[in-house]
């Protein structure tokens, strides 16, 4: 059994900083890929970052060089630090982790519930 537990979500100023992270419980595959997503009302999911087992990283236009995503492999966990938050930036993020296919398809095995971000004006 493999679960994805978030946490570091909360309410922020714009401007401010706020870093999530995600800790993989149970076995999970090495050279995984794990990623962060978000989706806000009425807008689909989108990607924000991903990472692969050995550290490379992509990340969406919007990041625009604010955010950074890492990852601790001895504890199968996954952070976001998210700097110079925007309103729009308001979103639930996600966390997920894949096989190393995930890093072109997108496609997870495993989906965490979501951690609430609220950035105000």
């Amino acid at each position: 059994q493999v679960q994805l537990v978030e946490s570091g979500g909360g309410l922020v100023q714009a401007g401010g900083s706020l870093r999530l992270s995600c800790a993989a419980s149970g076995s999970i595959f090495s050279g995984n890929v794990m990623g962060w997503y978000r989706q806000a009302p009425g807008k689909q999911r989108e990607l924000v970052a991903l990472i692969t087992s050995g550290s490379f990283a992509r990340y969406a236009d919007f990041v625009a060089g604010r955010f950074a995503i890492s990852r601790d492999n001895a504890k199968n966990t996954v952070y976001l630090q998210m700097n110079h938050l925007r309103p729009e930036d308001t979103a639930v993020y996600y966390c997920a982790v894949g096989r190393p296919t995930a890093w072109s398809t997108e496609r997870y095995d495993y989906w965490g519930q979501g951690t609430q971000v609220i950035v105000s004006s």
